[in-house]
């Protein structure tokens, strides 16, 4: 199940196959004998023969291209099993930092460059400022092709990442912060088991909102954070907010048996994430000042780089940093226990301060207003220039437009015309919503916008709402899921597949 083999059709070029292995969290015993836990780190050397006209690429500290096309991949800092990676296929690169390059098929390559030219960098410097030293080296990002199925995956020294993230015009560069933040959080400083995710993820979310503040501005990071709180709020909802997989410290292995607990990989939700980073933003919160909580976060990663660690390790050192928090005894503050926070499932009891957003979510909230009311007020919209909205400002805008759909007879239509920096975008949040408002409008003039995106990409996070919106809808909606389905199925990872066959009552082949 961890190695991936693409069809030519499954890739962007469609000339040749592609092979790539997704390790985490305990994928990578099928693909090499290994202590598949995080708590155990170590270093390694792959020596790897492909054909000609292939590349292959892993997630190692050097590469050495030997004759008959064998590659030698040495790693020389201790990583947990998780974090190994190859993929092989028709692969070039080219330079986008002093210590950073792209690597892509050959079609997207240019595109690939262009979009993050200089970017890293910068983003790796505020890291480094906010952190401490960045030990991996080099920083280079693999655009996988368009099967893919997720976001990124922070592999050390080589990030895996969807091409859904060439917009054309940068306006999805910063999602790679995320993946950056790992380079401290995850891959330096690992949580020892996959019950406790939210060591890696709550303290990468608040890393990435470090960072992001420092490169766009507060009132930007609080939009983007609200953005997470309301995916949060809609996951706990779903599932019901007492449920055992929405305390951070979930319970996976029972007895000695891994066959006995439970597949990290179906503990993965939202929860890890932002109840995560409220978790941590209300550490932030009790030492109160900004400057020495950055500190603190250097010296939390310096303490325990390269180790595998428990949240006992992570608040003892908190409180052991700061003394004075720890004679005031605020791991008991009654409500906010940090056990509480650790064993209790539901909503976070703190939620950090997001209202320097407001300047951005308030004519966001307003202008969707406009929008759902009977008669148009033309005056008023014509007065809002979206112009330099960037990103998750239209994405807040839209998901107020989702909500109050479905609209009032023709005003989707006169939206569309009017903003075409939405209707025709080809950022990939963005297309994702406009997806979703035509099928919640059943704009049927604008449907093959929905079989586009399906065909572009096959990226989990977006191919499943939409198909769960179509099946939702008319008999015209769920005629367009079969058949765009039965179009895309060859070129979606094989987990995807499966998920969109239960959603359109298809059987599942195990």
């Amino acid at each position: 199940p961890q190695v991936c083999w693409l069809t030519p059709e499954q890739t962007a070029g469609k000339q040749k196959p592609y092979m790539y292995t997704q390790g985490q969290a305990v994928l990578n015993r099928s693909f090499f004998p290994c202590f598949d836990t995080p708590s155990v780190k170590f270093t390694y050397s792959a020596t790897v023969q492909v054909p000609e006209g292939f590349t292959a690429v892993m997630s190692a500290t050097s590469c050495e291209k030997q004759k008959d096309n064998t590659f030698v991949f040495k790693m020389s800092q201790p990583i947990p099993s998780y974090l190994i990676a190859l993929a092989v296929g028709d692969i070039v690169s080219a330079d986008v930092g002093p210590r950073s390059r792209v690597w892509a098929e050959p079609c997207l390559i240019e595109a690939a460059k262009k979009e993050y030219d200089g970017v890293i960098e910068e983003f790796l410097a505020v890291g480094e400022k906010l952190f401490g030293p960045y030990v991996w080296g080099r920083y280079d990002i693999l655009f996988m092709p368009p099967s893919f199925p997720f976001g990124g995956m922070e592999n050390p020294c080589l990030t895996f990442v969807t091409p859904c993230l060439l917009a054309g015009d940068r306006s999805l560069a910063d999602v790679i912060i995320h993946e950056i933040s790992h380079s401290w959080f995850g891959n330096l400083v690992t949580n020892a088991t996959w019950g406790e995710f939210w060591l890696n993820e709550g303290f990468t979310m608040y890393a990435q909102r470090r960072i992001s503040t420092e490169v766009y501005g507060l009132a930007y990071t609080c939009l983007e954070a609200a953005t997470g709180r309301a995916l949060l709020r809609q996951h706990m909802d779903n599932t019901g907010e007492d449920h055992p997989l929405n305390k951070l410290r979930v319970v996976i292995e029972q007895g000695f048996s891994f066959f006995l607990g439970v597949n990290p990989d179906d503990t993965y939700n939202e929860t890890p994430y932002e109840k995560g980073y409220c978790f941590v933003s209300y550490l932030a919160h009790l030492v109160g000042d900004q400057s020495k909580f950055d500190t603190f976060l250097q010296a939390y990663v310096n303490r325990f780089k390269f180790q595998s660690i428990t949240a006992d390790d992570t608040l003892g050192f908190f409180l052991e940093y700061f003394p004075e928090l720890k004679e005031k005894g605020v791991d008991s503050i009654p409500g906010f226990e940090f056990d509480r926070w650790l064993n209790t499932p539901g909503w976070p009891p703190y939620l950090p301060d997001l209202s320097p957003g407001e300047q951005l979510m308030k004519p966001a909230d307003e202008l969707a207003e406009l929008w759902a009311a009977d008669s148009l007020n033309m005056e008023a919209i014509e007065a809002v220039d979206i112009t330099a909205w960037r990103t998750y400002q239209l994405v807040y805008f839209l998901d107020q437009v989702l909500q109050k759909s479905p609209l009032p007879e023709g005003n989707v239509e006169r939206l569309s015309k009017m903003y075409p920096k939405i209707s025709k975008a080809q950022n990939a949040e963005l297309r994702l919503r406009w997806c979703q408002i035509i099928l919640k409008n059943n704009l049927e003039a604008e449907y093959s916008k929905v079989k586009d995106f399906l065909h572009s990409q096959g990226k989990q996070k977006y191919t499943l709402p939409l198909y769960r919106a179509m099946w939702g809808g008319s008999e015209s909606a769920r005629a367009l899921a079969m058949e765009t389905f039965s179009a895309t199925a060859p070129q979606l990872h094989v987990n995807v597949q499966n998920y969109v066959k239960k959603i359109l009552g298809l059987e599942v082949v195990e």
